[in-house]
């Protein structure tokens, strides 16, 4: 689905210059095809905003080369911003209030950077809360990720996060549940996903309020859960939008901080790096801390990058492209209509009938 370059936002030219799909504008309009609009609501901190951006955008392009996307990048207040972060989203993104006018098919949450020990004292927890009730009554679909899931499962279900006695990050194997569900059709049974995270939520907390778990870690994790209907929220707990240096620079910014001695050394991501890599990383780390300047040893990032595969990027765009099919089939022609007329909006994805008859 070729996304629409529909605003100056520099992240449509980084895509093209990267060689992905970007319709222009004019392009756009000489092409006899239903759109759609989809909301990207992008909560991370100033660090890593725009590469969230990128990140989010880059699977819904690659997702399907039919369908023109229209992605609207909007904001919540939340954490801290600084000048020209405060000044690119006042440029770049739209308001909720105009979203929200002019309505949009379907929705995607980014995590956030938390802030405070509970989740429900998040500066973004209530703003969330409110633009996930106007979704649930005007759009057909909305997928969140890491920290939104884990907020959203709180406020809407009750289901609280369980802290784990160290940080869980790597790339770790997950396994499919509910394998004809639309959402999983045509990937494998079995693949990896990139997951970095202090807390979690169980599949066993997922069934037990009467949610759909449709893929899990092998240790019992939530990877990707629906509301009871299948579809209205997506929730994902891991982070299949991870580019493939994703993991490799959030572990040379917690070495950084090791050196300056703000944390203990960070263990290396699980199922990341092959023996080779961890040796080279190893040595930095041990020449990092004897040297009278550890900042004048250069993080060996070039070297380490050779050695890293990506065994998640496929399946998350089936993924992806199979849930940007189901909205475009479910949604009705005029924006902020979550369905088409035949749609039942309590089984929109008919799974409760064909459950009934079998």
């Amino acid at each position: 689905m070729p996304i629409v370059a529909h605003s100056p936002l520099p992240t449509f030219d980084a895509l093209r210059a990267a060689g992905e799909p970007v319709l222009t504008r004019p392009e756009a309009e000489h092409q006899d095809i239903r759109e759609l609009h989809i909301g990207l609501l992008n909560m991370m901190p100033d660090a890593a905003l725009r590469v969230t951006e990128q990140q989010f955008m880059r699977l819904i392009g690659m997702a399907n080369p039919i369908v023109q996307v229209y992605v609207h990048v909007f904001t919540v207040p939340g954490g801290p911003r600084d000048a020209e972060t405060r000044a690119y989203i006042d440029r770049y993104y739209t308001s909720f209030d105009e979203l929200r006018a002019k309505g949009l098919d379907a929705l995607v949450v980014t995590g956030a950077n938390p802030q405070t020990a509970r989740l429900e004292d998040e500066e973004f927890y209530e703003p969330l809360a409110e633009v996930m009730e106007w979704a649930g009554e005007h759009v057909t679909s909305t997928l969140c990720s890491c920290l939104s899931t884990h907020a959203i499962l709180q406020h809407t279900y009750g289901v609280h996060r369980r802290p784990l006695l160290a940080k869980r990050w790597g790339v770790y194997p997950h396994r499919n549940c509910e394998v004809d569900h639309p959402l999983l059709r045509g990937i494998n049974t079995r693949y990896d996903v990139p997951v970095s995270r202090w807390n979690a939520i169980s599949s066993a907390q997922i069934k037990a309020v009467g949610l759909r778990v449709l893929a899990e870690t092998e240790d019992g994790d939530l990877h990707v859960g629906t509301s009871p209907d299948g579809i209205r929220t997506v929730f994902m707990q891991g982070h299949p939008e991870y580019d493939t240096v994703s993991l490799l620079k959030e572990y040379k910014r917690e070495v950084d901080r090791h050196l300056r001695g703000e944390i203990p050394a960070p263990p290396l991501p699980e199922g990341y790096l092959p023996p080779a890599a961890a040796r080279i990383a190893a040595d930095h780390l041990e020449r990092a801390l004897v040297a009278d300047d550890p900042s004048a040893v250069p993080f060996p990032e070039a070297e380490l990058v050779r050695y890293l595969d990506n065994t998640w990027t496929d399946t998350a765009k089936a993924v992806y492209n199979n849930w940007l099919g189901l909205v475009y089939r479910l949604t009705g022609f005029e924006r902020g209509r979550p369905f088409m007329p035949h749609v039942d909006p309590d089984d929109p994805l008919g799974l409760r009938a064909r459950t009934a008859g079998a």
